[in-house]
């Protein structure tokens, strides 16, 4: 039962880590008027991967005796990922809403910058923009982006529990649950 509860607290404690390291981040990339360029979100994953494997690895060797499972390494990625987001979700509605309420109009006005230079009739801008507008407000921006967060954390968990997980000897796993 302590096993479940330090993994949990620890999954938590780490997706608050990586939660509040994604605002520090964005704030950063907002300072720096940064934050509209198409690098700064892709930046954004290497800060999670980076946090993602340190923390899953020092739970590893901290708390398990240097053996985890593809299973516990995705379960406990994901967990710090759901955590992570939530708390980074929260921070960017209360940004949208409160500390830059003109954000989405800028994200639009680039939006509509990139689709001209593409080449797109004005009326498929124009179109485009209308729907676009229609589901850019708060409320939408954060569910969509708690949905995307979770669903880009699984895709990059799956992959880092690939070579974060440590099997250990099967003989010894099994033995350790037996008293003598």
């Amino acid at each position: 039962m302590e096993k479940n509860n330090s993994f949990f607290k620890a999954a938590v404690t780490n997706g608050v880590i990586l939660g509040l390291a994604l605002i520090v981040y964005s704030v950063l990339m907002y300072i720096l008027g940064l934050n509209l360029k198409s690098f700064s979100s892709w930046l954004s994953y290497l800060v999670i991967i980076l946090i993602l494997v340190y923390t899953t690895k020092s739970y590893r060797e901290k708390y398990m005796n240097n053996v985890m499972t593809y299973g516990q390494a995705l379960g406990f990625g994901m967990l710090i990922i759901t955590v992570g987001s939530l708390i980074y979700i929260i921070y960017n509605y209360i940004f949208i809403t409160i500390i830059d309420p003109g954000y989405l109009d800028k994200v639009l006005a680039v939006a509509e910058e990139k689709m001209l230079e593409r080449g797109m009739p004005d009326e498929q801008v124009e179109m485009a923009l209308s729907m676009q507008r229609k589901m850019m407000n708060p409320i939408m921006t954060s569910v969509w982006g708690f949905v995307g967060s979770v669903f880009f954390g699984f895709i990059i968990t799956l992959i880092t529990s690939i070579f974060l997980k440590k099997e250990g000897d099967s003989f010894e796993s099994a033995m350790q649950n037996v008293e003598e």
